[in-house]
């Protein structure tokens, strides 16, 4: 908000609607609401995304741990027939046009994303070792990217082509997280480039962390209160926002 030459009641009620809406807010309705341009209302989004960021990336998580990606992109019923013709291969899915995303959920606690590159075993082990304490459970499907690691964690997988849930062995909790998260995308949002993907992680990743639980009774005010606080020491320029100088990296 330095020198910022919008209101800081307009800052203050921009901040309420992003950690609240449970499925985001776009900037046209920002713009709207708060008698801003949508220009103003996207860059004041993204700012406050900055402060939304999670603050504990030194804790690693603990107890019980799901493992999991998705992928961000178009849905190929919305495409136009020659893009469906160049995209969509073999049995009707191709991802080489989508982002990968990958989630680590410590159950009762946080939960950590990162867009990664692809889904293979060197990238995805090593974000597994940097995030999850040694010798936690690990719950994970049957994908091949993850085989390895019952050395170091209780790795337990679920074979979704057989079952969802084994007893205590699923990553349901991942899946909903991945439901609400392309809810806000496809609904709200509806185009988010890839080069901010990580940032409209960063908010519904706090969303989720910060949600109200029979353990956890958290308050809209609550959230209010602590994302206004993490906005301390905190800067993004309209220059990195759009890549044209050391654009953040996500993770």
């Amino acid at each position: 908000m330095e020198d910022s030459p919008i209101p800081l009641n307009k800052w203050l009620t921009t901040m309420w609607l992003v950690t609240n809406c449970k499925n985001g807010i776009s900037s046209y309705e920002i713009a709207r609401d708060v008698k801003v341009t949508q220009k103003s209302a996207w860059f004041m989004l993204h700012r406050i995304r900055l402060a939304m960021q999670d603050e504990n990336f030194g804790s690693k998580l603990r107890g019980e741990v799901e493992a999991d990606e998705t992928f961000i992109g178009g849905k190929a019923r919305n495409m136009h027939k020659s893009v469906y013709e160049r995209r969509i291969t073999g049995q009707g899915q191709s991802f080489r046009d989508k982002t990968v995303v990958m989630g680590i959920l410590e159950r009762g606690g946080t939960i950590r994303t990162q867009v990664i590159a692809d889904r293979q075993k060197h990238t995805l082990q090593p974000i597994v070792r940097k995030h999850v304490e040694q010798g936690s459970a690990l719950y994970t499907d049957e994908m091949g990217g993850y085989k390895g690691l019952d050395k170091d964690y209780v790795h337990q997988i679920i074979d979704h082509a057989n079952k969802y849930v084994d007893g205590r062995i699923h990553t349901n909790g991942l899946e909903n997280f991945w439901s609400l998260l392309k809810r806000g995308l496809s609904g709200t949002y509806v185009a988010v480039e890839p080069f901010h993907l990580f940032r409209y992680l960063d908010e519904q990743v706090f969303r989720y962390t910060n949600r109200a639980t029979r353990e956890k009774k958290i308050t809209d005010s609550d959230r209010f209160d602590k994302v206004v606080r993490q906005i301390v020491g905190k800067r993004l320029t309209f220059a990195e926002l759009t890549g044209k100088v050391g654009a953040a990296e996500a993770f």
